[in-house]
């Protein structure tokens, strides 16, 4: 017979040997030769035995060919050698595997080398896992943060990005046998101790002391084999890790899963923040913010909660003159909610009043709140569900000199733009700024003028038709109503520190709501970008322009009219940062929004949204995309790459004003 040599070492290595599951496999292989009742336990003690000559008596202990014994089932033995001499009871105690660690301060569990160990600056190569311990299993979660040290008190920041139960031993589990008792079993009664749990690590950043202040740097160290895994609870190192500034305005609190992270400091959560000072470069607010969110996930919600912060009475930014000057707001709304931001909230209780307080987050309804309302025959604004002053205005039909485009009540081809453009210009000449819309359409009438320009060759009489019928197409009664003229109310419409609502609820038709949200934001873009403004209180002060359901102004077309708008909006937010005029966009269909202005926005809020290309479109993160379908309202990823690492946020449950009925 071939000799397999001494097994002895191996046999002694096991420490579950006399283990349930030990027993179970035992009597699973009783069953195996024909038995129908498992194993006894002498019948399993007898089988265990080593071929070495290890032997084991009546009472469980086993002895080896050294004299040695090992009594099972305790975490302590008495160890006796053949000459009867006591050896060290320390040095030989043998400790059963430790599946009990719940309240473990030290960590979760232990950086583990057998899957591999490795940091590379290519992720897909970066191989990082951690044994987690089976007392902390459960409440270990994908995206949790984590920290490990380096002997050298510097730390390794990261993120679980996976789990994964593997076997604890060589063991086929994927029997009848096991089957059929794993379905007898209580769904409760599940030993942990015979699997491994292993956490994926994704490294975010190393995290060191420098001269006192904790910094972070890229990932240039590859962990210690065994160092212990814990979770981030320090709000100061885990703001670090993530790049979260201390101080700016407030979005929501950091969570995973849902679940607001907790430390061990007060108050307990990780309040995250837009950068909007000049330290690291420009304020993000000028760098342009995307809110997106289907219905009902809250976004009208969480805008409030966000513009209300630029109206803190704390948000001034330096002018060009040196000048510091609060944020003005202009908010476009299409559903008659945001001039409610006036009034307080009638549902904050006393005890969420003092939280936000500690917390910096401005509260309470704001007090510089108009509603400039626009003038249309045959619409009236009731305005009833808020106390903000109302103004109504209009639009002059002069405005169409610099913005061919508000005349144009379908699509104009490229042809038929440069007429409308002809046709203006002689109108203006012949009539000046006073001249009105309903004056336009008789000048149209003319058929001298229609002969005129077609004989000298400047505009064909099939294209002056065309034009004529586009511009009659315009809805009848938005210029020139009986209201003070928008270009003659910058003073209210832009105010340092004070929020302007212009409400198109009340409008009879989209073409409508189109014309006046787009004339009073060219208003607002071509002073804060010429050079010789109509306007030096819009040039000089800091705008926050609002556009909610942005998808229907600012989508990509094919007509001019629509070309030209991009063009407009592109161009605001390109020189935005340096005229200080920021873009806040909020929409549920992100993927209609132009692409030369989508791709000027630095800071992404994304909500629940159910629709693939919309959650496709934001560009966010896969790991965090995945997530979106199945965030609750008022939860949220913020991808900012400018401010921060991309990470999970909750956002307020009482709303800081009024919402709502």
């Amino acid at each position: 017979m071939t000799d397999l040599g001494d097994f002895s070492d191996f046999a002694g290595d096991d420490p579950d040997d006399s283990s349930d599951a030990g027993q179970e496999d035992r009597g699973a292989e009783a069953a195996g030769n024909g038995r129908s009742e498992p194993a006894s336990e002498g019948e399993s003690a007898t089988a265990a035995s080593s071929a070495d000559g290890d032997s084991v008596d009546g009472d469980g202990v086993e002895t080896d060919r050294d004299g040695r014994d090992e009594r099972r089932g305790g975490g302590s033995t008495d160890t006796t050698s053949a000459a009867g001499a006591t050896d060290d009871a320390d040095d030989l105690q043998f400790d059963e595997y430790d599946a009990d660690p719940v309240g473990d301060e030290r960590g979760v569990g232990a950086i583990a080398v057998s899957p591999g160990l490795r940091v590379s600056e290519d992720p897909d190569r970066t191989a990082l896992r951690a044994f987690v311990t089976a007392g902390n299993r459960e409440r270990v979660r994908l995206g949790k943060y984590l920290v490990v040290p380096y002997p050298d008190d510097e730390l390794l920041f990261c993120r679980i990005v996976g789990l994964e139960y593997a076997q604890e031993f060589q063991a086929d589990d994927a029997t009848e046998i096991h089957a059929r008792r794993a379905m007898r079993r209580p769904a409760d009664e599940f030993e942990e101790r015979d699997f491994k749990f292993m956490s994926e690590l994704e490294p975010i950043a190393v995290l060191f002391s420098d001269r006192g202040e904790l910094k972070r740097r890229m990932v240039d160290r590859v962990p210690k084999p065994q160092a212990t895994v814990g979770e981030a609870t320090d709000a100061t190192q885990i703001k670090t890790g993530l790049k979260i500034p201390e101080a700016g305005v407030f979005l929501g609190h950091l969570s995973v899963g849902g679940e607001k992270v907790r430390t061990a400091a007060r108050p307990p959560t990780i309040d995250y923040r837009l950068k909007d000072d000049y330290t690291d470069g420009d304020p993000l607010v000028f760098r342009h913010t995307l809110v997106a969110g289907g219905t009902g996930s809250g976004k009208t919600h969480a805008s409030k909660n966000i513009l209300r912060q630029y109206l803190s009475g704390e948000r001034s930014y330096e002018m060009d003159d040196g000048r510091e000057v609060e944020t003005a707001v202009v908010q476009f709304d299409p559903q008659d909610e945001y001039a409610q931001m006036h009034d307080d909230n009638p549902d904050m209780d006393a005890e969420t009043a003092r939280r936000y307080e500690r917390e910096g987050v401005a509260h309470g309804g704001h007090d510089d709140t108009v509603a400039l309302v626009p003038k249309m025959a045959g619409s009236s604004y009731p305005g009833a569900n808020h106390r903000a002053e109302q103004l109504e205005f209009t639009i002059p039909f002069s405005m169409a000199r610099d913005l061919p485009w508000l005349v144009a009540g379908s699509s104009l081809n490229d042809n038929q733009y440069p007429a409308l453009v002809e046709l203006l210009n002689r109108f203006f000449r012949n009539y000046g700024d006073s001249g009105t819309y309903k004056q336009f359409l008789r000048f149209l009438d003319d058929p001298a003028l229609k002969e005129e320009l077609h004989e000298s060759g400047r505009v064909h009489e099939a294209t002056f038709d065309a034009v004529k019928r586009r511009v009659r197409g315009v809805p009848s009664g938005v210029f020139d109503q009986d209201a003070r003229p928008i270009t003659e109310l910058d003073h209210q419409l832009v105010r340092p520190g004070g929020l302007t609502v212009v409400p198109t609820y009340h409008l009879s038709s989209s073409r409508a709501k189109e014309l006046f949200v787009l004339a009073v934001s060219a208003l607002l873009i071509d002073d804060k970008l010429s050079n010789d403004p109509s306007s030096d209180r819009i040039k000089e002060t800091p705008v926050v322009l609002g556009m909610d359901e942005a998808h229907n102004f600012l989508t990509d077309a094919d007509s001019v009219q629509a070309r030209k708008v991009i063009q407009k909006f592109t161009e605001a937010a390109k020189q935005g940062r340096k005229e200080r005029l920021g873009l806040f966009l909020i929409t549920q269909d992100p993927q209609d929004i132009a692409d030369p202005v989508f791709k000027q926005v630095n800071t992404k809020v994304v909500l629940n949204l159910g629709d693939e290309d919309a959650i496709k479109s934001v560009n966010i993160p896969p790991n965090l995309e995945d997530k979106v379908p199945y965030m609750e309202k008022g939860q949220m990823v913020v991808y900012s790459p400018d401010n921060s690492e991309p990470v999970e946020l909750t956002g307020l449950s009482t709303c800081v004003t009024r919402h709502g009925d």
